[in-house]
């Protein structure tokens, strides 16, 4: 760069022109007439060769190290996902386990109650004592339900209430308030505070107390 301009600095100039005016020879060869570039014109060459070299490698490791970065990143990642999935998996293979063992435990203490029913049709007795063996066999499945926290609605008596009953019909009673429940077609039952079932009752209607 700085023998390009001297050079033209120098064809440029007065003594140039008055050489040439005079018919003198001139030189115009930078190795023999220029001359020789400073410490600092020698030093901005230097910076110019090397800067876009040492910017390369820079960027290059910078890109590798983004690089690695993102790798680690994504082998996390993956491990993350096959870890979650692992858990869901297990959770729902237990939540199975608890099922079928509250199924077997639930299902062992009704085997009683199947072996009575089945010697109930094979007896030759009379039909009270058929009867007989059959209240036995229910009062003994109301224990176990009982022990499994499960317990009937009450009904005939109590006020009609819609969370736990459900009314086929009405009759017309007048020794039982008005919305009460008169008589039970199907008992429900509840385990808990928790409804498995309503219980079907007729809702006693009084005309006494509509009267008044």
């Amino acid at each position: 760069m700085w023998k390009q301009k001297t050079r033209l600095t120098e064809v440029d100039s007065p003594e140039f022109e008055d050489g040439a005016r005079k018919g003198k020879e001139v030189n115009l060869d930078p190795a023999t007439e220029l001359p020789a570039p400073t410490a600092e014109e020698e030093l901005d060459d230097q910076a110019d060769g090397e800067g876009g070299g040492a910017a390369e490698p820079a960027a290059q490791t910078e890109f590798e190290q983004m690089k690695a970065e993102r790798d680690r990143l994504l082998d996390r990642l993956a491990r993350l996902q096959a870890e979650f999935e692992n858990a869901r998996k297990r959770a729902e293979r237990e939540r199975a386990e608890f099922r079928e063992f509250a199924t077997g435990s639930a299902a062992e203490q009704f085997l009683p109650v199947l072996d009575n029913l089945e010697l109930a049709l094979k007896s030759t007795g009379s039909v009270e004592q058929l009867r007989s063996g059959v209240s036995l066999i229910v009062k003994q499945m109301e224990e176990i339900l009982e022990k499994m926290q499960v317990k009937a609605v009450p009904t005939v008596g109590e006020a009609f209430d819609p969370r736990f009953h459900e009314a086929l019909g009405t009759v017309e009673r007048d020794d039982l308030p008005d919305q009460h429940v008169a008589e039970e077609i199907r008992r429900g039952y509840k385990i808990r505070e928790r409804l498995l079932r309503p219980a079907l009752v007729r809702v006693a209607h009084n005309p006494k107390q509509v009267e008044e």
